[in-house]
C-alpha cells in the first residue's frame, strides 16, 4: 500500500480510538443508579467523577512512555489499564467478586480514567507526525468523534442490552471495547513516510462531509427525531456504517496507486528546475522540499520543555484559561445526571447523547474554520478562538437558572460545543506556545488542571446540594444548584477575560518578530 494510502488509513484508525476513548463521559448517563447501587452519598459520586478526571494527574507518564516506547505498546498499556479499571467494577456490580470497598472503586476509577491520556497521546503523537501540513485540521476532526464516544456507548447499550441495569453495562462495554479497538489498530498506529498527495483536499473535503453528516445524525437521533419504524438495533447500524465511511479515502488513494502502476508502470521523470535542483516524481506522487512543508506548518513560539515551560507567565495563563473553561464544562457534563434528575428530568439518557452529539460539532468547527481560512492564506488565533468559545458558555451557565427543561436541553447543547471546541483548540495552542517536540509530555501537564478543576467544582457543587437537600441526601428543585451555577457563570467570564490577555500577549510576541 503506497505511503498516501496508509497516511490516511492511519487518521481513520485514530477517528475509530478517538470513537470509544470517551469512556469518562457516559458516567452521567448511569451515575445516578451506581449511586444507588453502591448506596453512596452525593459527596461519594461526585469523588467517583473526580477519579475518572484524576487519572490525568498521572497522564505524564503515557507522554514520557511515548517518547521511549513504540507506540503500538504505548496503546496495548492504555487499552489495558482501562480494561482493569472498569472490568473489576463491572464483575463487583454483578456480584462476581465481593472484596471491593469503596476506596477501591475510587482507585480503579482513577486507573481508568488514566487509560484515557495514554490512548490520547498515542492519538495526538500519529496525527501530529503523519499530517504535519495539516495537524489542526486532522486533530480537530479526529478529537470530535472522542465527543461523540457518549453518544455511541448509549446507542450501543440501547441496542444490545435489555436489561434496567444499565451501570453494568456501560462498565462492561467500557472495559472490552477500548481493548478490542487497540488490538486492531496497534499495526497502524505509526510514523508513515509520507509525501504530498495531489488529492489532500479532496480527502479532508470527504472527510468533512461524513464527519458533519454523522453529527447531523447523531444530533437528529438523540433529540428522538428518528422514525419510530427504526429500532434500536437500526440507529446502531447506522452509527457504525457512518464510522466505516472514512475508510473510503485509503481505498480510493490504493485504486488510484493500483492504476497509475498498471499505466505506467511506476514511471520517475526528472527535470532540472533552475539548474541544481531536481524534483522526482513516482506515482503521481510529488516530493516537496523540507522547507516548502515548513512553510504550511503551524507556527511555534518556542519549542521547550515541560521545566521550563512552567516557568513562563504564558503556561499559566493558558492553564487558567483552559480551567475555567474547557474543565468546567467537563464538570457540568459529569455532573449532568445528578443535575437532571435534582430538575425533575427524566431522560437523562437524551441529554447525555445530545451533549455528546454537540460536543462532536464543537470539536469540529475549530478544524472546519483552520482548513477553510489556511486556503486563503490567513492565520487563525487560537486564544481568541478560546475567548470566543468562553463567552456563550458563562451565559449558558446563567440560563440554567430558569427551571424549564427547555433551557436545560438549550444551555446543556451550548457548554457541550463550547467544550468541545476548547478541546479541540488546546492542541494546536500547546503545540503553538511550547513546540512540538515535547507535545505529548507538555500536553499532559497543561490537562493536568482537569482533575483538580473536577475535584474543586464538583466537591463544591455537591456541598450546595447537600446544604439544599431534604434529609435523605436527595435534593430537588431549582436551588439544587443555583449558587453553583452563578459561580461557574462568574468564573468562565473571567476566563475569557484570561484568554483575551493571553491572545494579546501573543499578537505582541509575532508582530515584534
Amino acid at each position: 500500500m503506497s505511503s498516501n494510502a496508509l497516511q490516511w488509513l492511519s487518521l481513520v484508525v485514530i477517528i475509530w480510538l478517538q470513537s470509544v476513548n470517551g469512556t469518562n463521559t457516559n458516567f452521567p448517563a448511569y451515575s445516578p443508579q451506581l449511586k444507588e447501587l453502591l448506596s453512596m452519598s452525593q459527596v461519594e459520586l461526585n469523588n467517583l467523577a473526580f477519579a475518572s478526571d484524576a487519572g490525568k494527574l498521572f497522564g505524564f507518564f503515557s507522554g514520557i512512555a511515548a517518547l521511549y516506547l513504540p507506540l503500538w505498546l504505548v496503546l496495548l498499556i492504555g487499552s489495558t489499564l482501562g480494561f482493569v479499571g472498569y472490568g473489576l467494577q463491572y464483575l463487583f456490580i454483578t456480584h462476581q467478586i465481593s472484596s471491593l470497598s469503596y476506596a477501591h472503586i475510587f482507585l480503579l476509577t482513577v486507573l481508568a480514567g488514566n487509560s484515557i491520556c495514554w490512548i490520547n497521546t498515542v492519538c495526538y503523537v500519529v496525527i501530529i507526525q503523519n499530517f504535519p501540513s495539516d495537524s489542526q485540521v486532522s486533530v480537530g476532526i479526529t478529537t470530535s468523534y472522542q465527543g461523540l464516544s457518549a453518544k455511541i456507548y448509549t446507542v450501543l447499550v440501547d441496542a444490545f442490552f435489555s436489561t434496567d441495569k444499565r451501570a453494568k453495562d456501560y462498565l462492561l462495554l467500557n472495559s472490552i471495547l477500548p481493548l478490542l479497538v487497540c488490538v486492531m489498530a496497534a499495526p497502524f498506529v505509526r510514523d508513515f513516510d509520507v509525501g504530498t498527495s495531489k488529492n489532500m483536499k479532496v480527502g479532508f473535503i470527504f472527510m468533512f462531509f461524513v464527519t458533519i453528516a454523522t453529527g447531523i445524525y447523531a444530533v437528529i437521533s438523540s433529540l428522538g427525531s428518528l422514525p419510530s419504524w427504526l429500532p434500536p438495533l437500526g440507529n446502531a447500524i447506522c452509527i457504525l456504517v457512518l464510522l466505516l465511511a472514512p475508510l473510503v479515502i485509503p481505498m480510493a488513494e490504493k485504486i488510484r496507486e493500483v492504476l497509475l502502476n498498471g499505466e505506467m508502470m511506476k514511471v520517475s521523470v526528472e527535470k532540472n528546475v533552475g539548474g541544481n535542483h531536481v524534483e522526482r516524481i513516482e506515482s503521481g506522487i510529488e516530493e516537496v522540499d523540507n522547507d516548502h512543508r515548513r512553510g504550511k506548518e503551524m507556527r511555534v513560539k518556542e519549542d521547550i520543555g515541560a521545566m521550563l515551560m512552567l516557568k513562563r507567565v504564558d503556561f499559566w495563563l493558558y492553564f487558567f484559561v483552559y480551567f475555567s473553561g474547557a474543565t468546567l464544562g467537563l464538570v457540568y457534563l459529569n455532573n449532568l445526571g445528578q443535575i437532571a434528575e435534582s430538575r425533575g428530568f427524566s431522560g437523562t439518557s437524551s441529554l447525555v447523547s445530545l451533549s455528546s452529539s454537540f460536543g462532536f460539532f464543537g470539536r469540529l468547527m475549530p478544524s472546519f474554520l483552520d482548513y477553510y481560512l489556511q486556503r486563503r492564506k490567513y492565520l487563525i488565533s487560537r486564544p481568541a478562538c478560546i475567548a470566543a468559545s468562553m463567552a456563550p458558555m458563562a451565559g449558558a451557565f446563567f440560563l440554567l437558572l430558569n427551571s424549564t427543561n427547555i433551557s436545560l436541553y438549550i444551555s446543556t447543547a451550548i457548554i457541550g460545543v463550547c467544550t468541545g471546541a476548547i478541546t479541540s483548540i488546546s492542541v494546536s495552542t500547546t503545540t503553538e506556545l511550547f513546540g512540538t517536540k515535547n507535545f505529548s509530555v507538555n500536553h499532559n501537564v497543561v490537562v493536568a488542571n482537569i482533575p483538580i478543576g473536577s475535584f474543586i467544582f464538583g466537591y463544591s457543587a455537591a456541598l450546595f446540594y447537600l446544604r439544599e437537600d431534604d434529609g435523605d441526601g436527595k435534593c430537588m428543585g431549582l436551588q439544587c444548584y443555583r449558587n453553583t451555577f452563578i459561580i461557574w457563570g462568574s468564573l468562565c467570564l473571567f476566563g475569557t477575560f484570561l484568554a483575551l490577555v493571553l491572545y494579546t500577549r501573543m499578537r505582541k510576541f509575532y508582530s515584534q518578530k
